[in-house]
């Protein structure tokens, strides 16, 4: 597991489940990316185009997802088209950025890499949310092995 590749923080896993039954639990947003700040997921996460809300911490956090990218067993990128994080000097630091999860055999195992482009240490967020990202990919992992 890697915390960081670039700039971008990465963060990858590896499971024995196959990539269509990996790839179809990471569309229900609802099964990873909850669970540690009362998170409220609405709306669709699993057809080109659908868009979905998360917010957390009772406000703390909230943005808004499009699905702009979707490739069957191997590709999911989400555009995240609004946001406001609001224990920041700009609350919108994840506007234009994109959550993405990449898929691929390695061996008799399943590799999924979870990139957040844009989510970079220069700016004010990285720090809380690449902890927090970890925390719920480290969660996936373990329902993933």
């Amino acid at each position: 597991m890697s915390k960081q590749n670039f700039n971008d923080y990465t963060f990858s896993m590896e499971s024995s489940d196959t990539p269509t039954n990996i790839f179809a639990r990471l569309l229900d947003v609802r099964s990873w990316w909850s669970g540690l700040f009362s998170e409220t997921i609405e709306g669709d996460t699993n057809k080109l185009n659908d868009e979905f809300t998360f917010s957390a911490g009772g406000g703390v956090h909230y943005s808004n997802q499009k699905l702009v990218e979707l490739i069957p067993d191997k590709k999911i990128v989400w555009l995240v088209t609004d946001s406001n994080l609001n224990f920041l000097e700009k609350p919108n630091e994840w506007t234009g950025t994109k959550i993405c999860f990449e898929i691929s055999k390695l061996g008799g195992k399943t590799q999924i890499t979870f990139t957040h482009q844009g989510l970079v240490p220069k700016i004010e967020c990285y720090n809380s949310c690449a902890d927090a990202w970890t925390q719920y990919l480290e969660n996936l992992a373990e329902k993933l092995r």
